[in-house]
């Protein structure tokens, strides 16, 4: 559901969740079960729609959660191939998250992968690189963030970086970055941090947005936070991810999913943002979420938005009825500038 006041925001045209087309569905239809987390890239020479989607298991079942990340190919945008897989064993982690994939300047294809650490269960960043989209090799990966990295960089401290958001403009890349920012409230509570390997879901902290720049895609400067939470009481309270970004008219527009608590951590819902300068960042959605479904919990999130030729092609996770997130695609038509 995309609420009537948002129909046409700015002069970005938006979509409707609820008529999207399904690109994947999640292994069964229950609660817990999710496809989606996706960013998408089109490869001009290639020709080519290139898709990073994770697959999901309910919490309960920790042997598994977010266990895997595929790579799907496309020629139009809608109808994928898988091409690439990589399951969190093979980084002997309690868990993956979203990931993000470019072609770099110098045409080298770059996966950023979110994972929780075996080493101290706090959410890092790794970079894997290759001459191909399908053919990366996870045990050839590179730090680019972890939590006591940014931690050395960020004002306060920050207990893990995930869900990264990473784009070439010019030649300087930009990465959005999820962070779990501040202090807890007390000596227990900190020892309940990391003790189920995410403390986004504690309630302990908030979880703002950063930005890190980088010139060559491997190496990247922290610059802080650039989205903060939504104030006490307010739908974006406790998250504010930005995770997709779009140029047009002069103005950057981005996607971000808030919650009101950790209580939302897992169905959040989309708001909007806007910047001239990708650094500083205002939103034009504090009175509630841009996007909503009208089933199940409502989630609809991990917005990516990718602009080819006269369309935006929109891919989306969205709740269903029976508590499942499936991966969903909408194209809209851009007029003219």
């Amino acid at each position: 559901m995309l609420a009537e006041s948002e129909k046409s925001f700015a002069r970005l045209p938006l979509f409707d969740p609820e008529a999207g087309l399904v690109v994947r569905r999640p292994e069964r239809s229950a609660p817990g079960y999710w496809v989606g987390a996706p960013t998408a890239i089109y490869d001009g020479a290639r020709e080519r729609f290139y898709l990073v989607y994770r697959r999901r298991r309910p919490r309960e079942d920790v042997l598994d959660r977010s266990y895997e990340i595929t790579i799907a190919e496309s020629k139009d945008g809608i109808e994928f191939d898988d091409v690439w897989k990589m399951r969190k064993s093979e980084l002997s982690s309690a868990s993956i998250e979203k990931c993000s994939l470019l072609r770099g300047y110098d045409d080298r294809y770059r996966l950023y992968v979110s994972y929780v650490d075996p080493v101290d269960s706090r959410w890092r960043i790794d970079v894997l690189e290759s001459d191909s989209p399908d053919s990366f090799d996870t045990a050839r990966r590179s730090e680019v963030l972890t939590a006591a990295s940014a931690s050395r960089a960020h004002d306060l401290p920050v207990e893990g970086v995930k869900d990264p958001a990473v784009y070439l403009v010019g030649r300087v890349y930009y990465m959005f970055v999820s962070f779990a920012e501040g202090i807890a409230p007390s000596h227990g509570a900190r020892r309940e941090l990391h003790r189920t390997s995410d403390v986004y879901n504690t309630g302990l902290l908030t979880a703002p947005t950063a930005l890190a720049t980088s010139t060559d895609g491997v190496r990247f400067r922290w610059r802080g936070r650039v989205l903060p939470v939504g104030a006490k009481g307010a739908w974006d309270a406790y998250q504010s991810r930005l995770g997709s970004i779009v140029r047009r008219g002069g103005i950057w527009y981005g996607f971000y999913d808030g919650s009101r608590s950790h209580e939302e951590n897992y169905e959040e819902r989309a708001g909007m943002a806007q910047s001239l300068d990708l650094i500083g960042w205002e939103k034009t959605s504090e009175d509630g979420p841009v996007f909503a479904a009208r089933s199940g919990s409502g989630s609809v999130r991990y917005i990516e938005v990718l602009r080819l030729d006269g369309d935006l092609h929109y891919y989306y996770e969205m709740a269903t009825a029976d508590g499942s997130h499936e991966l969903r695609a909408a194209v809209v038509p851009i007029s003219a500038e």
